[in-house]
């Protein structure tokens, strides 16, 4: 079994693969990824992500609102009625962006602390996103209690410090196809440090898209070459690391029921 943790689902240009949906889980089933998470990255564009993924019950849904997608609006209630969904079984994507927008930074830290206090009242993981904002990030999910649901960091590109203090937390940190680029020296050893049993696997499809297919949009399906490369990184077999890594997603997004 394997498992693409996050992935962008609503985000694929299907025109351009010429496939639906429905060809892209089926194609991605083909090379043994079982189960899908996709994650909503504003309230606007959730409703529709939510009913493209209902007709398919091995693909579970996030909700929340990207810290580079906060101009666009943030209506906490709208968010708190989006994610107590059954089908929603983590508060997130959410988190601090300083590279991209640091002028922000006092308004995306508002609105994490809301996601991290709405996941902690509707008892669902968080999927953090962070990016040049290491301290400011572990301190609003220390502050807010953060620890009582957990979550994963995802995408990770951070310091081996950040990933032991976030897993200190009850986190996991996911590892997406940037492992495979040649100049990702920091994160390859970052990954051969972190106990197996703290990793997930992820794609962030359409983005990301690990060697060989770089360059290309990439699709769950592709899941299968970051796992390939995590074994290789920590001397373990392929079967190990889609075994553990699937056990540990279920272990955090407990709402998630395997069929």
């Amino acid at each position: 079994m394997l498992i693409d943790s996050h992935c962008h689902l609503d985000k694929l240009d299907y025109d351009s693969l010429h496939q639906n949906v429905a060809d892209v889980l089926d194609k991605a089933q083909a090379r043994g990824v079982d189960y899908f998470l996709s994650v909503g990255v504003t309230l606007d564009s959730f409703p529709a992500m939510l009913d493209m993924i209902r007709p398919y019950p091995h693909v579970f849904a996030s909700c929340g609102v990207h810290p580079l997608d906060i101009e666009n609006g943030f209506d906490y209630d709208r968010l708190k009625a989006l994610a107590a969904d059954e089908r929603v079984v983590a508060v997130g994507e959410t988190g601090l962006d300083y590279h991209y927008q640091p002028e922000l930074a006092e308004q995306q830290q508002a609105i994490f602390r809301q996601h991290v206090r709405l996941a902690v009242e509707l008892n669902k993981p968080l999927i953090i996103h962070t990016r040049a904002a290491r301290e400011d990030t572990l301190a609003i999910l220390r502050e807010e209690g953060a620890e009582r649901v957990g979550g994963v960091l995802h995408c990770f590109t951070e310091s081996y410090e950040m990933a032991q203090a976030a897993i200190e937390m009850g986190f996991y940190i996911s590892i997406s196809g940037i492992v495979t680029f040649n100049k990702a020296t920091e994160l390859k050893d970052v990954v051969r440090r972190i106990p197996l049993d703290r990793l997930l696997v992820e794609t962030d499809s359409p983005y990301l898209a690990p060697v060989p297919h770089r360059g290309k949009q990439n699709q769950p399906a592709y899941v299968k070459e970051v796992a390939e490369y995590v074994a290789m990184l920590k001397g373990e077999s392929v079967e190990t690391v889609c075994d553990i890594t699937s056990r540990n997603f279920f272990a955090l997004f407990s709402g998630a029921n395997p069929q």
